[in-house]
């Protein structure tokens, strides 16, 4: 079978929108790591989400604990540069009891289709799901900048960070389930998340490509 990729992702807030989720909600800039920059983001937090550079160094061992048995909402990548896509699945639908998605949009759809199924069965859902494809494929073309050819191998990951049940877990398509990092609260996520991704930087020092947005409720 011939794997699927989609053109890759930029940073676009319109992406979330036209899947069906409220303007309330929206992905914002984190333009920097201390106290001060961090107290600019809005609140409250739902989700945070980290890109980092593809290098050995970072995309060495989990730097927290696998979980697959866990009850977040998980998916597997299985989609070629759908990371993005991934990073904000993970960050909607870990969040269904605060965000009310709008009726008949994609999201919606997408998460009553595959919410009783493995993280494995919902790649598969997801690969063959033609409007959160098109959806992708439309905010992709709509970027700041040209999107880059499908068959381009992505040199940067997206992955989300949520908080379940007192815990702060990474969800990233690539590994076998949820990383559990550390203890959390929906007032701390944002910090707590901030401190594992400066993790992921100190461990690739000679790198800057790093961005981080979070998920949060605006005025």
């Amino acid at each position: 079978m011939t794997e699927q990729r989609w053109v890759p992702l930029e940073s676009n807030p319109d992406y979330i929108f036209n899947l069906g989720v409220p303007k309330e909600w929206q992905f914002v800039d984190i333009y920097g790591l201390d106290a001060d920059l961090l107290g600019m983001v809005p609140r409250p937090v739902a989700a945070v989400v980290l890109l980092y550079p593809i290098t050995d160094k970072a995309t060495a061992s989990p730097l927290g604990e696998v979980k697959p048995s866990s009850d977040l909402f998980f998916v597997k990548q299985t989609i070629s540069n759908a990371c993005g896509t991934i990073a904000i699945v993970h960050s909607l639908a870990n969040n269904k009891d605060k965000i009310k998605f709008i009726d008949g949009k994609h999201f919606g759809k997408f998460i009553e289709g595959c919410l009783k199924l493995s993280p494995e069965e919902r790649a598969a859902f997801l690969e063959k799901d033609k409007d959160m494809g098109s959806a992708h494929e439309d905010s992709a073309q709509e970027g700041q900048t040209q999107a880059p050819p499908a068959e381009e191998k992505l040199k940067t990951h997206f992955i989300a960070f949520v908080c379940k049940d007192g815990g702060l877990y990474e969800l990233n398509g690539g590994c076998d389930g949820p990383v559990y990092h550390s203890t959390s609260s929906p007032d701390t996520l944002l910090e707590d998340a901030v401190a594992v991704a400066k993790k992921f930087m100190e461990r690739d020092p000679d790198e800057v490509n790093f961005t981080l947005m979070a998920l949060a409720k605006v005025d």
